[in-house]
Protein backbone atom coordinates (compact mmCIF):
# COMPACT_ATOMS: atom_id res chain seq x y z
CA UNK A 1 0.00 0.00 0.00
CA UNK A 2 1.21 3.74 -0.63
CA UNK A 3 1.62 5.95 1.35
CA UNK A 4 2.98 9.77 1.04
CA UNK A 5 4.49 11.85 3.47
CA UNK A 6 4.42 15.33 2.85
CA UNK A 7 7.47 17.45 4.61
CA UNK A 8 6.38 21.12 4.20
CA UNK A 9 8.60 23.57 4.20
CA UNK A 10 9.04 27.52 4.65
CA UNK A 11 5.55 29.50 3.88
CA UNK A 12 3.82 25.13 3.78
CA UNK A 13 2.23 24.64 6.91
CA UNK A 14 -1.24 23.14 5.55
CA UNK A 15 -2.34 21.19 2.24
CA UNK A 16 -6.14 22.18 0.86
CA UNK A 17 -7.93 19.44 -0.85
CA UNK A 18 -7.55 16.64 1.79
CA UNK A 19 -10.45 14.44 2.09
CA UNK A 20 -11.21 13.13 5.66
CA UNK A 21 -8.54 15.31 7.04
CA UNK A 22 -8.01 14.89 10.47
CA UNK A 23 -4.72 16.30 12.36
CA UNK A 24 -2.94 14.08 14.97
CA UNK A 25 -0.14 13.11 17.33
CA UNK A 26 2.02 10.24 16.62
CA UNK A 27 4.25 9.61 19.10
CA UNK A 28 7.96 8.57 18.91
CA UNK A 29 10.34 7.20 20.48
CA UNK A 30 13.04 9.73 19.67
CA UNK A 31 10.62 12.89 21.34
CA UNK A 32 8.13 15.35 19.81
CA UNK A 33 7.93 15.58 16.52
CA UNK A 34 7.23 19.33 14.86
CA UNK A 35 3.63 19.11 15.11
CA UNK A 36 0.43 17.09 14.90
CA UNK A 37 0.38 14.99 11.62
CA UNK A 38 -2.16 15.98 8.80
CA UNK A 39 -3.97 12.43 7.57
CA UNK A 40 -6.02 12.41 4.81
CA UNK A 41 -6.92 11.10 1.50
CA UNK A 42 -5.98 12.71 -2.00
CA UNK A 43 -7.73 11.56 -5.26
CA UNK A 44 -7.76 7.83 -3.34
CA UNK A 45 -4.17 7.93 -1.66
CA UNK A 46 -3.17 8.45 1.63
CA UNK A 47 -1.38 11.32 2.24
CA UNK A 48 0.48 12.63 6.22
CA UNK A 49 1.19 16.14 5.91
CA UNK A 50 4.16 16.91 8.28
CA UNK A 51 4.74 21.19 9.04
CA UNK A 52 8.46 20.35 9.02
CA UNK A 53 8.72 23.91 11.21
CA UNK A 54 4.77 23.55 12.88
CA UNK A 55 2.48 25.50 12.29
CA UNK A 56 3.33 29.24 12.86
CA UNK A 57 6.98 28.30 11.85
CA UNK A 58 7.94 27.43 15.51
CA UNK A 59 11.16 25.89 14.83
CA UNK A 60 14.07 26.56 13.46
CA UNK A 61 16.04 24.44 11.56
CA UNK A 62 18.57 23.10 14.26
CA UNK A 63 15.92 22.52 16.76
CA UNK A 64 13.47 20.78 14.38
CA UNK A 65 13.36 16.78 15.56
CA UNK A 66 14.06 14.88 12.57
CA UNK A 67 14.29 11.88 13.91
CA UNK A 68 11.20 12.11 15.59
CA UNK A 69 9.28 13.48 12.39
CA UNK A 70 10.86 10.35 10.30
CA UNK A 71 10.19 7.55 12.45
CA UNK A 72 6.91 8.85 12.93
CA UNK A 73 6.39 9.18 9.49
CA UNK A 74 7.16 4.92 9.04
CA UNK A 75 5.09 4.20 12.34
CA UNK A 76 2.36 5.42 10.25
CA UNK A 77 2.87 3.62 7.46
CA UNK A 78 4.64 5.98 4.77
CA UNK A 79 6.23 4.65 1.73
CA UNK A 80 6.99 7.76 -0.21
CA UNK A 81 8.38 11.41 1.05
CA UNK A 82 8.11 14.72 -1.11
CA UNK A 83 10.21 17.09 0.69
CA UNK A 84 8.91 20.85 -0.31
CA UNK A 85 11.54 22.88 0.33
CA UNK A 86 12.43 26.54 0.51
CA UNK A 87 15.75 27.66 -1.13
CA UNK A 88 18.57 30.19 -2.12
CA UNK A 89 19.58 29.85 -5.62
CA UNK A 90 23.99 29.45 -6.14
CA UNK A 91 23.35 29.89 -9.70
CA UNK A 92 22.60 32.16 -12.03
CA UNK A 93 20.06 30.43 -14.27
CA UNK A 94 18.07 29.34 -11.28
CA UNK A 95 16.24 32.63 -10.54
CA UNK A 96 13.05 33.15 -7.50
CA UNK A 97 10.42 31.25 -8.96
CA UNK A 98 12.10 28.26 -10.32
CA UNK A 99 12.17 24.60 -9.18
CA UNK A 100 15.11 22.05 -8.54
CA UNK A 101 14.77 18.65 -8.28
CA UNK A 102 17.41 17.78 -5.92
CA UNK A 103 19.69 14.58 -6.62
CA UNK A 104 22.39 15.39 -4.65
CA UNK A 105 23.32 16.75 -0.89
CA UNK A 106 26.47 18.34 0.29
CA UNK A 107 25.85 18.16 4.58
CA UNK A 108 27.24 21.10 6.23
CA UNK A 109 25.38 20.97 9.61
CA UNK A 110 26.79 19.96 12.87
CA UNK A 111 24.02 20.41 15.43
CA UNK A 112 22.09 17.97 15.00
CA UNK A 113 21.28 14.30 15.43
CA UNK A 114 22.12 12.50 12.00
CA UNK A 115 21.21 8.92 12.69
CA UNK A 116 18.80 6.38 14.57
CA UNK A 117 21.65 3.81 15.44
CA UNK A 118 24.43 4.43 17.60
CA UNK A 119 26.02 3.16 20.51
CA UNK A 120 24.74 -0.48 20.84
CA UNK A 121 23.92 -0.84 17.26
CA UNK A 122 26.03 0.47 14.60
CA UNK A 123 24.45 0.61 10.77
CA UNK A 124 25.84 2.56 8.07
CA UNK A 125 23.53 3.22 4.66
CA UNK A 126 25.02 4.20 1.56
CA UNK A 127 24.16 7.83 0.32
CA UNK A 128 25.65 7.76 -2.98
CA UNK A 129 22.45 8.29 -4.87
CA UNK A 130 20.56 10.48 -1.67
CA UNK A 131 17.21 10.43 -3.36
CA UNK A 132 15.02 7.91 -4.95
CA UNK A 133 15.24 8.29 -8.75
CA UNK A 134 11.47 7.01 -9.08
CA UNK A 135 9.87 9.93 -7.32
CA UNK A 136 12.20 12.28 -9.39
CA UNK A 137 10.90 11.28 -12.30
CA UNK A 138 7.59 11.62 -11.48
CA UNK A 139 8.16 15.31 -9.37
CA UNK A 140 9.48 16.47 -12.54
CA UNK A 141 7.25 15.31 -14.69
CA UNK A 142 4.23 16.83 -12.85
CA UNK A 143 6.16 19.97 -12.60
CA UNK A 144 6.45 20.21 -16.52
CA UNK A 145 3.15 19.60 -17.57
CA UNK A 146 1.87 21.65 -15.09
CA UNK A 147 4.24 24.85 -16.78
CA UNK A 148 6.26 25.25 -13.78
CA UNK A 149 10.08 26.66 -14.55
CA UNK A 150 11.56 23.45 -13.12
CA UNK A 151 15.62 21.96 -13.27
CA UNK A 152 16.00 18.55 -13.09
CA UNK A 153 18.82 17.25 -10.94
CA UNK A 154 21.29 19.46 -8.84
CA UNK A 155 22.78 20.09 -5.63
CA UNK A 156 21.59 21.19 -2.36
CA UNK A 157 23.55 22.20 0.24
CA UNK A 158 22.74 21.94 3.58
CA UNK A 159 23.68 24.61 6.06
CA UNK A 160 22.95 24.82 9.91
CA UNK A 161 21.63 27.86 9.81
CA UNK A 162 19.73 30.04 11.52
CA UNK A 163 21.80 32.85 9.95
CA UNK A 164 21.88 33.38 6.23
CA UNK A 165 25.56 32.46 4.36
CA UNK A 166 28.42 35.56 4.81
CA UNK A 167 29.14 36.57 1.11
CA UNK A 168 32.78 34.41 1.57
CA UNK A 169 30.87 31.05 2.21
CA UNK A 170 28.23 32.24 -0.35
CA UNK A 171 31.12 32.07 -3.26
CA UNK A 172 32.74 28.88 -1.30
CA UNK A 173 29.59 27.04 -2.30
CA UNK A 174 29.08 27.98 -5.80
CA UNK A 175 32.88 27.47 -6.29
CA UNK A 176 31.91 23.75 -5.51
CA UNK A 177 29.53 23.43 -8.19
CA UNK A 178 26.35 23.51 -5.66
CA UNK A 179 23.44 24.72 -7.24
CA UNK A 180 20.93 25.60 -4.07
CA UNK A 181 21.34 26.37 -0.40
CA UNK A 182 18.75 25.28 2.31
CA UNK A 183 18.32 24.78 5.97
CA UNK A 184 16.99 21.63 6.44
CA UNK A 185 17.13 18.61 3.87
CA UNK A 186 19.85 17.27 6.12
CA UNK A 187 19.75 14.90 8.10
CA UNK A 188 16.43 14.40 7.14
CA UNK A 189 17.34 12.66 3.47
CA UNK A 190 19.69 10.50 5.85
CA UNK A 191 17.04 9.30 8.24
CA UNK A 192 14.23 8.68 5.32
CA UNK A 193 17.22 6.38 4.07
CA UNK A 194 17.50 4.68 7.05
CA UNK A 195 14.18 4.46 7.80
CA UNK A 196 13.75 2.14 3.91
CA UNK A 197 11.83 5.30 2.76
CA UNK A 198 11.61 6.57 -0.71
CA UNK A 199 12.73 10.46 -0.55
CA UNK A 200 12.84 13.66 -3.15
CA UNK A 201 13.20 17.08 -2.43
CA UNK A 202 11.62 19.71 -4.57
CA UNK A 203 13.87 22.90 -3.84
CA UNK A 204 11.82 26.31 -4.43
CA UNK A 205 13.59 28.99 -4.83
CA UNK A 206 12.85 32.11 -3.04
CA UNK A 207 16.23 34.27 -4.01
CA UNK A 208 19.29 34.34 -4.95
CA UNK A 209 21.96 34.12 -2.29
CA UNK A 210 24.01 37.32 -1.38
CA UNK A 211 26.52 36.19 -4.55
CA UNK A 212 24.47 38.03 -6.51
CA UNK A 213 25.23 41.12 -7.42
CA UNK A 214 22.03 42.58 -6.90
CA UNK A 215 21.57 40.90 -3.77
CA UNK A 216 21.27 44.05 -1.63
CA UNK A 217 18.08 45.70 -3.76
CA UNK A 218 15.90 42.94 -3.23
CA UNK A 219 13.46 43.44 -0.64
CA UNK A 220 11.93 41.12 2.04
CA UNK A 221 8.38 41.66 0.48
CA UNK A 222 9.80 40.18 -2.88
CA UNK A 223 11.26 37.30 -1.28
CA UNK A 224 8.00 36.87 0.69
CA UNK A 225 5.56 37.22 -2.08
CA UNK A 226 7.51 34.44 -3.74
CA UNK A 227 7.47 32.32 -0.73
CA UNK A 228 4.09 32.35 -1.17
CA UNK A 229 3.81 31.70 -4.68
CA UNK A 230 5.96 29.00 -4.47
CA UNK A 231 4.01 27.40 -1.77
CA UNK A 232 0.70 27.39 -3.68
CA UNK A 233 2.58 25.53 -6.91
CA UNK A 234 3.74 23.20 -4.20
CA UNK A 235 0.47 22.55 -3.53
CA UNK A 236 -0.94 22.03 -6.92
CA UNK A 237 2.32 20.11 -7.34
CA UNK A 238 1.48 17.27 -4.79
CA UNK A 239 -2.48 17.21 -6.24
CA UNK A 240 -0.68 15.92 -9.99
CA UNK A 241 1.95 13.90 -8.06
CA UNK A 242 -1.00 12.16 -5.74
CA UNK A 243 -2.69 9.65 -8.67
CA UNK A 244 0.29 9.12 -10.27
CA UNK A 245 1.80 7.61 -7.59
CA UNK A 246 -1.33 5.91 -6.47
CA UNK A 247 -1.33 4.29 -10.42
CA UNK A 248 2.68 3.40 -10.59
CA UNK A 249 4.25 2.71 -7.12
CA UNK A 250 5.73 -0.71 -7.96
CA UNK A 251 6.03 -3.60 -4.65
CA UNK A 252 9.79 -2.86 -4.98
CA UNK A 253 11.67 -0.11 -5.44
CA UNK A 254 14.16 0.25 -8.59
CA UNK A 255 16.41 2.23 -7.14
CA UNK A 256 16.45 0.02 -3.58
CA UNK A 257 15.54 2.54 -1.40
CA UNK A 258 13.12 0.32 0.57
CA UNK A 259 15.99 -2.48 1.32
CA UNK A 260 18.72 0.19 2.40
CA UNK A 261 19.34 -1.86 5.68
CA UNK A 262 19.82 -5.28 3.95
CA UNK A 263 23.64 -4.97 4.63
CA UNK A 264 23.96 -2.19 6.74
CA UNK A 265 23.54 -3.40 10.22
CA UNK A 266 27.41 -3.86 11.87
CA UNK A 267 27.15 -4.96 15.19
CA UNK A 268 26.31 -8.66 15.88
CA UNK A 269 23.07 -9.90 17.06
CA UNK A 270 24.42 -11.22 20.51
CA UNK A 271 26.01 -7.58 21.50
CA UNK A 272 22.99 -5.46 20.16
CA UNK A 273 21.60 -3.15 22.58
CA UNK A 274 18.00 -4.05 23.85
CA UNK A 275 17.16 -0.97 24.40
CA UNK A 276 18.21 0.19 20.67
CA UNK A 277 16.47 -2.62 19.36
CA UNK A 278 12.98 -1.67 20.81
CA UNK A 279 13.73 1.84 20.36
CA UNK A 280 14.40 1.07 16.34
CA UNK A 281 11.16 -1.72 16.13
CA UNK A 282 9.95 1.11 13.51
CA UNK A 283 12.50 1.98 11.62
CA UNK A 284 14.50 -1.24 11.28
CA UNK A 285 12.03 -3.66 12.52
CA UNK A 286 12.39 -5.55 8.79
CA UNK A 287 15.76 -6.32 9.73
CA UNK A 288 15.93 -6.43 12.95
CA UNK A 289 13.51 -9.65 13.31
CA UNK A 290 15.47 -11.79 10.62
Amino acid sequence: MTVLGILGGSGVYDMAGLKNAEWRKVASPFGETSDEFLFGVLDGLDVIFVPRHGRGHRHSPTSINYRANIDALKRSGVTDILSLSACGSLREDLPPGHFVVVDQFIDRTFAREKSFFGEGLVAHVSMAQPTCNRLAEIAFDCAQKAGFPVRMGGTYIAMEGPQFSSLAESRLYRSWGCDVIGMTNMPEAKLAREAEICYVTVAMVTDFDCWHPDHDHVQVADIVRVLLENAEKAKALVAMIAPRLKASRPDVCPAGCDRALEHALITSPTVRSPEMVAKLDAVAGRVLTK
